[in-house]
């Protein structure tokens, strides 16, 4: 008899705040953290009993102080990511054009810059898991997969 395991997976909500010149905001990771150093949009982890949308809500304003309403909140990818380590996770991504408040760093322990960058074009010091969405982000893309060997050989 073949016993599957019940797939689990970490979920990460970013959140991509996108100004009308066509930038979205990154932050730098600082201190210890995973990725320090390195750009990523605000975002984390989903906590236990928190919905996309809340832990997304929660996110940017822990992060950077600005406040979205939910209807400003748009659904824009979901990636299943595999990392260089064989951890996999599920990445929502959503976008906003509108909210309250102006963007700043409420994380310094955990961020030492804010950064408007052109998603089509990320600056080369990206996690690249951010690379990776922002590029489908700018396909319009719905899902992607990040990381994954292919049937092929290669990775997707």
């Amino acid at each position: 008899m073949n016993h599957r395991t019940r797939y689990t997976s970490v979920v990460d909500v970013m959140v991509l705040l996108h100004r009308p010149d066509g930038r979205v905001l990154l932050l730098r990771r600082a201190g210890n953290v995973y990725a320090s150093g390195l750009l990523a949009p605000p975002g984390g982890h989903l906590e236990n009993g928190e919905t996309v949308v809340d832990g997304a809500l929660r996110e940017v304003s822990e992060e950077v102080g600005v406040g979205i309403a939910r209807p400003d909140l748009e659904f824009c990818h979901l990636v299943h990511h595999r990392s260089p380590e064989g951890e996999a996770r599920l990445g929502v991504v959503f976008t906003a054009q509108r909210w309250s408040g102006e963007p700043h760093n409420q994380e310094p322990d955990k961020c030492s810059a804010l950064i408007w960058a052109n998603p089509a074009q990320p600056p080369s010091d990206c996690v690249p898991y951010t690379a990776a969405v922002l590029h489908q982000f700018c396909a319009g893309a719905l899902l992607s997969t990040h990381g994954w060997t292919t049937t092929t050989g290669g990775t997707a």
